[in-house]
């Protein structure tokens, strides 16, 4: 049995987790959960799970937390400290799927304590890559890739030397706005943005696909998890999302994994892995889609990824500064404060101003967060006096 710890058990990624672990319950069990705010939705799921640990990120939530769970024998507990606490018990596998820069103390002091972690949290690698794969190396933990794109490299590499492969290539859906014009994106709601073609995420994550950053974020996490500079990884826009990713070996050779675009596909590899475990996903009909596209992205249009392919490319605080400037700006769109195109536009800004250092440490990267975070609002601001 396969002790498991959720880090942001009640996002996305989290609650297909749970989905796949008690559809699986006699070989897994549920050490800890985590949330941000919602203790209803934390309690519901430890309930169900018989965790022992729950923790709120929100410390005016604990009182809430511990009345929900009151007749069970879960611990209840809040704050960074806790949510370290979580990543770092009794659990083989950590599971990071909070997002945005919130994950990063627990996932690194996970990778620390040598637990094999399941990486959901791409922000993660693209604040912190440096600092989280030599602190991987020094306390032997592995690294498992969750997104769908890393996960599918990862299976297409499975037995290869990395002196075999010539390049790696992500692929993208394009988003909503792939066949959309200039204008058309100029004038996008955030209810055009979030209504992604294929994939059911959150609201952060599904306007990072209507920009393609997200597609950014994931070619500075490919860098990372697999050690290749920025000219080997490529990107292609294939609409079905039914190819994951692709792999090209020196002889020519390209190896691809596909799936319905379903994340419980990867998550199970990596719950389960080095095996593999039965999901409810749909199975994948090749006469039905009868056909698969590609196309080469348009970064003038998405601007968002020439960005990050800079940010990768500069290396040292560019990609946090990349990061930090992106969530502060997405949020803004949400709540109506911008336009679409000034969430690029202002994540450029902030790395043509970037005098910041390469971190050193955690404490480092969290505190080029709150400087970027604090001059992006500042431009906000400015644009909406």
């Amino acid at each position: 049995m396969r002790k498991v710890s959720i880090l942001g058990a009640t996002g996305s990624i989290g609650k297909s987790t749970l989905d796949l672990i008690e559809r699986s319950s006699e070989e897994f069990e549920v050490v800890a959960l985590t949330a941000a705010v919602n203790a209803e939705a934390l309690a519901d799921a430890a309930r169900r799970t018989n965790a022992k640990l729950a923790v709120i990120a929100d410390e005016s939530r604990l009182s809430e937390l511990r009345d929900a769970l009151k007749g069970t024998s879960c611990q209840a507990a809040a704050g960074v400290e806790a949510l370290v606490d979580a990543a770092t018990g009794d659990a083989d596998l950590v599971m990071a799927a909070i997002v945005g820069c919130a994950g990063l103390a627990p996932t690194m002091a996970a990778v620390e304590a040598g637990k094999t972690v399941a990486l959901a949290n791409k922000e993660a690698l693209v604040t912190a890559g440096d600092l989280m794969t030599e602190a991987a190396k020094a306390s032997g933990s592995t690294l498992l890739p969750v997104d769908s794109e890393h996960n599918a490299i990862f299976q297409s590499l499975a037995g290869s030397r990395s002196e075999d492969v010539s390049r790696i290539i992500l692929t993208a859906s394009g988003g909503p706005f792939r066949t959309a014009t200039s204008d058309a994106i100029d004038a996008a709601t955030p209810a055009q943005a979030v209504a992604h073609p294929n994939w059911s995420m959150g609201a952060k994550i599904s306007v990072d696909s209507a920009t393609l950053m997200n597609k950014g974020l994931e070619l500075i996490e490919a860098h990372y998890l697999f050690g290749l500079p920025s000219e080997r990884i490529d990107i292609l826009i294939h609409p079905q999302s039914v190819i994951h990713s692709l792999v090209e070996y020196i002889d020519g050779s390209v190896l691809a994994q596909l799936g319905s675009p379903d994340m419980r596909i990867p998550i199970a590899y990596a719950l389960a892995y080095p095996a593999r475990m039965p999901t409810p996903a749909q199975k994948l009909d090749l006469a039905s889609i009868a056909r698969l596209d590609f196309e080469e992205p348009d970064t003038t249009r998405f601007p968002a990824l020439r960005l990050a392919r800079e940010a990768l490319e500069e290396g040292g605080s560019a990609p946090a500064v990349l990061n930090a400037a992106n969530e502060v700006a997405v949020a803004s769109f949400l709540g109506g404060e911008i336009a679409f195109p000034d969430i690029s536009r202002l994540v450029e800004t902030a790395l043509e101003d970037n005098g910041h250092q390469a971190p050193q440490s955690i404490e480092d990267v969290y505190e080029i967060d709150r400087e970027v975070r604090s001059g992006v609002m500042a431009m906000i601001k400015e644009r909406c006096a």
